[in-house]
């Protein structure tokens, strides 16, 4: 992987979906141009814009984690504007990405297969079908972002157990690459293991990056201070986070808990409740 690639996607993994959003394509002569239009494109997605993501990617390509990424952001559109038809048809294209790569030729490699898993496997997920979903994934699966998804979706279950199987499983096949860390992290946010002190951790480490800028990680940092106790400093990261992504709605509830523990006033906390 180019350099220039893994920054790309350390941006994605850490949440600094506007930063990957803004930076510049590569000259689509090149062989990162489109796993960088992926990960714009799922940038997109993961804001809730998936017509931008939409209007990116290519309608006349044959690549197919192309495909599947089009048609995750279809269904993330469909499911904004309930509709249910189109939410059914952009469900059925996954469904039929996924059994045309178990049957292909040898044209499309590993990593491409287990994107399109990942894909497929994201808009099960939300759609509800959490045994389709990690059925699609494979829970032997040696790809570690199809990992961090069964990992997300047993934790959404609260089954934190299943989710430190799954980390633990790929510690024996993984190298010590940052999703890996930001699993383990994860799990901790969930289940307060050594009273959070690791994945506090991890995320001061990464927030002292200066090349870059994520109010995803800012509100999970705010979260776990809350967790600890550090209500003021919590409210610092929030309010910070919010600067950077106006109107999250996951970093405004977690500052009404931190309002509500003393880091506003009764009225500011309302307010931002109303």
């Amino acid at each position: 992987m180019s350099s220039e690639l893994y920054h790309i996607k350390q941006q994605f993994v850490l949440g600094a979906y506007k930063t990957l959003i803004n930076s510049t394509l590569p000259d689509p002569n090149l062989p990162t141009y489109t796993p960088t239009l992926l990960y714009q494109a799922r940038a997109h997605i993961a804001l809730n814009e998936p017509e931008s993501a939409l209007k990116l990617l290519p309608t006349d390509s044959d690549n197919v984690t192309v495909k599947a990424a089009a048609s995750l952001a279809r269904y993330v559109s469909a499911s904004q504007s309930a509709k249910e038809e189109s939410i059914n048809v952009s469900l059925e294209e996954l469904r039929d990405l996924a059994v045309e790569i178990e049957g292909d030729d040898g044209e499309v490699d590993d990593s491409e297969k287990a994107l399109v898993r990942v894909l497929a496997a994201t808009a099960f997920a939300r759609a509800g079908e959490v045994e389709e979903a990690l059925e699609t994934l494979g829970v032997d699966t040696e790809d570690l972002e199809a990992v961090s998804v069964i990992v997300q979706i047993y934790l959404s279950i609260n089954r934190p157990d299943l989710a430190k199987k799954q980390f633990e499983r790929s510690k024996r096949w993984a190298e010590d690459d940052l999703l890996l860390q930001l699993i383990e992290s994860t799990i901790g946010l969930v289940t307060g293991k050594d009273g959070y002190t690791n994945t506090n951790s991890f995320y001061i480490e990464q927030l002292g990056n200066p090349s870059l800028s994520s109010p995803h990680l800012l509100t999970a940092r705010g979260v776990t201070r809350i967790l600890r106790n550090e209500i003021q400093e919590a409210k610092s990261d929030l309010d910070e986070s919010l600067e950077q992504q106006k109107g999250d709605s996951e970093a405004t509830a977690a500052l009404v808990v931190a309002g509500g523990l003393g880091a506003l006033k009764k009225p500011e906390t309302e307010e931002l409740w109303t």
